[in-house]
């Protein structure tokens, strides 16, 4: 009987006794010393290497999101480092494992915010028309707008501007990253604070307008983060903060419990005559 099943396929990489294949290109006779790691990353994403103004932008998307300080997923790297110093690896994962919907991943929801409403960026349709009625379904739905606003960075998110003038410079500010632009500016207006078009917001504007899949750009995210939890494990095994960490949150998260186990047991001890003689 013949066999039905569908034949198993991956055209991404392939080797042979002497030679190493990716996407079609001879690794070490076309790739190694001649493209970076961003034009790698591309690669792999979109099958082919950029050509000099994707390059530019792919790269400074990338260095965007390697570095955000001490947060939640620096944090899980570091402790696991306390843990397990042996696996680097692991560490790094225990930081990837955090991207989400409020840290780096809101990258791929806004990319998909934007590919929803606007299809096809060259149809004749109003932007502001697009515009208002994203932010009405997203306020109706009681959702938080994907890509705007930062809770440290206010008025703007200096990283914002940046992009959006590289964008520029290369031909990758159209209709998308308007559209979003004119989110943000109805979504201020409907919520009634400023919501300004965040680092994330941008991103995905920007890999829209790059003709990115919106699924890639959580990649993009873990791509970047990547490096900058590799440096954050480094850091941590010569100047290690996590024990520090871990016992002034153990000793502060418990002290009203152990206050009042210590008041208990000074108002037992009064009131047994025992005690008293």
């Amino acid at each position: 009987m013949k066999d039905a099943r569908r034949p198993l396929r991956s055209a991404i990489g392939w080797s042979t006794a002497d030679r190493i294949g990716v996407w079609g290109y001879d690794l070490t006779r076309e790739l190694i010393g001649r493209v970076n790691l961003g034009d790698m990353g591309f690669l792999e994403i979109a099958g082919r290497l950029p050509n000099a103004r994707e390059s530019r932008m792919f790269n400074a998307l990338l260095v965007t999101l390697v570095e955000h300080g001490i947060v939640p997923s620096t944090l899980a790297t570091r402790m696991t480092v306390a843990g397990a110093p042996e696996a680097l690896q692991a560490a790094v994962a225990a930081g990837l494992l955090g991207l989400g919907s409020v840290f780096v991943g809101s990258t791929e929801a806004a990319a998909r915010m934007l590919k929803d409403a606007l299809p096809d960026p060259s149809a004749d349709v109003s932007l502001r028309t697009t515009a208002r009625r994203v932010v009405a379904e997203h306020r109706a739905a009681r959702r938080f707008v994907p890509g705007l606003g930062h809770p440290i960075h206010k008025p703007v998110d200096p990283r914002t501007p940046r992009l959006f003038a590289i964008a520029r410079a290369n031909g990758f500010s159209g209709r998308y990253v308007e559209l979003m632009k004119l989110i943000a500016m109805h979504a201020g207006q409907a919520f009634e604070r400023p919501l300004p078009v965040n680092a994330t917001g941008a991103i995905g504007a920007i890999a829209c307008e790059m003709g990115l899949p919106w699924q890639a750009c959580r990649g993009i995210g873990v791509m970047a983060r990547a490096v900058g939890l590799v440096g954050h494990a480094l850091e941590e095994l010569r100047e290690p903060l996590a024990s520090e960490v871990w016992h002034r949150t153990e000793d502060e998260a418990s002290a009203p419990i152990r206050g009042k186990l210590r008041r208990n047991a000074r108002t037992a001890g009064r009131a047994d005559p025992a005690r008293r003689r």
